[in-house]
């Protein structure tokens, strides 16, 4: 599948890497460079990059560069394995919803326990050889649900024309086409007249600013949308599935997304529209048995008050800013993974059949 978007540059040899900066698409295509793992966390702290897949894959590249840096200044090896480990524990802060940085950066700090290295240069090679493996994983990944879900989709609604979606989750959330973005692109492919819903998905308009220009850069026909007008469309009859992505997933399918996700999932239901979340299996926390425990990342009230420095209320008011809710199980109708759709109660089956990378 081809895709028009990539967020990230690596450059192994010099140790920098480069995300493009998600807060100012679409007005500038800008790139933002790091050198180390306290410059990635920040990055990912001030979401120059987002989506759960891509800040996975961000860490593991944190720890790399961070290697790299130490090497230079001249680090014996146990130096770089404790600058390491404060380097992973200092990226697991960066944001703490997403399971995937967690997940990817467990696979570096285990994957450094494992071996047993020589020197500095083996340890380098092996940071970037996980890191590699990340990014082909998610990349392969999202080709895959891309394929599973366009299938399931036009299985249960063979004439499907208009789908809607929330938040972003295409090329610019991970290193391949997208999660539920991924699946749209792939049912563009084979639906000619498909049209998008796009909610704006306030405050950070991830769904305006960053969902909407890839559609654009891809020629896939779609419409923006006020978060609150999603209900008229389903209750009108104009939405055919709603397909979202996730950030955390527990062992019930409970799923953390964007905040409105839930609100989505209530109409669906409702309507009697199929509700699709699209994620990879590293998204699932098997150490989550529901979704009460997924913690609720809280970002700051200017989010809110300001769009584009013009601060939008009063001086005096105050603002609430959650950045993720939880969607029940019950109101999900299938979990889409590299390994299949499944449905909520099916999803420890489809943890057991999954070889990682």
């Amino acid at each position: 599948m081809k895709f028009k978007v990539s967020p990230l540059r690596v450059d192994w040899d010099k140790g920098i890497v480069s995300f493009i900066d998600q807060r100012i698409i679409p007005y500038e295509e800008r790139w933002v460079e790091v050198r180390n793992g306290k410059e990635t966390y920040q990055a990912i702290k001030d979401m120059v990059l987002r989506g759960a897949p891509l800040i996975g894959v961000a860490g593991a590249l944190g720890v790399y560069l961070q290697a790299k840096r130490d090497i230079e200044s001249g680090m014996n090896l146990d130096e770089i394995f404790r600058d390491l480990e404060d380097t992973i524990n200092l990226l697991r802060k960066s944001r703490p919803t997403a399971v995937n940085l967690f997940w990817a950066l467990e696979k570096v700090r285990n994957a450094i326990q494992s071996s047993s290295l020589k020197n500095s240069a083996e340890l380098l090679n092996l940071l970037r050889r996980i890191a590699e493996e990340i990014i082909n994983y998610e990349s392969e990944v999202c080709v895959k649900m891309s394929e599973i879900g366009a299938k399931l989709l036009l299985e249960l609604k063979p004439n499907l024309r208009r789908v809607l979606t929330h938040c972003n989750t295409g090329a610019l959330a991970t290193t391949g086409p997208g999660t539920a973005l991924g699946v749209i692109r792939k049912l563009a492919e084979l639906v000619p007249d498909l049209m998008v819903w796009v909610d704006e998905t306030r405050p950070y308009l991830q769904g305006a600013r960053l969902t909407a220009w890839e559609l654009v850069k891809e020629g896939i026909d779609h419409r923006v949308i006020s978060d609150s007008a999603a209900a008229y469309l389903m209750s009108k009859g104009l939405v055919d599935a709603v397909l979202v992505g996730a950030d955390r997933i527990a062992l019930n399918g409970d799923t953390a997304n964007k905040i409105g996700t839930y609100s989505l999932s209530l109409g669906a239901k409702r309507h009697g529209i199929p509700f699709i979340v699209v994620a990879p299996i590293s998204s699932v926390d098997p150490n989550l048995p529901d979704g009460s425990s997924i913690p609720i990342e809280e970002r700051p009230e200017d989010e809110v008050h300001y769009i584009r420095g013009v601060r939008i209320t009063p001086e005096q008011s105050k603002a609430f800013n959650p950045a993720f809710d939880v969607t029940p199980a019950e109101l999900i109708s299938y979990i889409i993974t590299e390994r299949g759709a499944f449905k909520p109660e099916e999803l420890k089956e489809a943890l057991k059949q999954t070889t990682e990378v």
